[in-house]
Order: C-alpha cells, then sequence, then structure tokens
C-alpha cells in the first residue's frame, strides 16, 4: 500500500474508569492504563488491515497529558498512518469526554463541553507476512 498523509482506517473505544483500575490515592488511574487501549485499539486496526492481531513493536512517543480518575468516561482513537511491508504506523489519542462531579452527589457527572486530551502516542506494529490474510 502507499505511504499517505489520509488516515489508511480508524478504530475507536469507549471506556469508563472503575475504582478497580485507580492505582494511586485519590482515584487516580495509571497511565500504563491507557497503554493497554491503545494497544487494544492497536490490534483493531491490524484486524481491519490484515485479518491477523499482529504484534506491537514499539511506541515511538508517549505523552501523558492529564490525570484520568475512577469514574472517568475515555474514547480512545487509534489511526492507521502508514503501511510498510510488515509494519504498520499508527498514532493514538485518548481524551476524557464525562467526569464524575462528587461535590454535587456521589453519582452526578457531567459531559464535558470541550474533551480533555489526557494521552497521545505514536507506535508501530508488525504483521509478519505470513499471517497477512487481507489485502
Amino acid at each position: 500500500m502507499p505511504e499517505t498523509s489520509k488516515p489508511l482506517a480508524k478504530a475507536y473505544l469507549r471506556v469508563r474508569m472503575s475504582e478497580t483500575d485507580a492505582h494511586y490515592g485519590g482515584g487516580l488511574v495509571s497511565g500504563s492504563k491507557m497503554l493497554e487501549f491503545f494497544g487494544d485499539v492497536a490490534t483493531e486496526l491490524l484486524i481491519q488491515l490484515d485479518g491477523d492481531e499482529g504484534l506491537f513493536r514499539a511506541y515511538d512517543k508517549i505523552e501523558f497529558l492529564a490525570p484520568v480518575y475512577a469514574g472517568d468516561y475515555l474514547e480512545i482513537e487509534g489511526t492507521l498512518t502508514k503501511v510498510g511491508n510488515t509494519s504498520r504506523s499508527m498514532t493514538f489519542i485518548a481524551k476524557k469526554v464525562i467526569e464524575p462531579e462528587p461535590k454535587v452527589s456521589k453519582t452526578a457527572a457531567r459531559i464535558l463541553k470541550e474533551p480533555i486530551i489526557v494521552a497521545t502516542a505514536s507506535g508501530t506494529c508488525v504483521t509478519p507476512k505470513e499471517c497477512q490474510r487481507k489485502k
């Protein structure tokens, strides 16, 4: 497939952070959870392209930009940006779209007018030639 600036494919995930996702005091979720979500989205992109889960090879860049807490809703987006012989380049973004409002009540939450970008990344996945089933 030729290199292009137009996204070759996209995949999305929407998740709610629970108390079991919190790793630190105050209900703070570890940044490693964002990497888990990016990996899930990468897997979907590889299945779309190759019909195989492939392997995550490396992250080129990872940025954690805002805290994530138990109760937050996140939207994660992955974009396939370049396809090589076996390598697949991707970018990822995680945005907070809903957050709890515990000062209002234990069950109050609000949809954010503007999503908050909590993490971004770029990386490379690999699907071995013998595993590529789609063309």
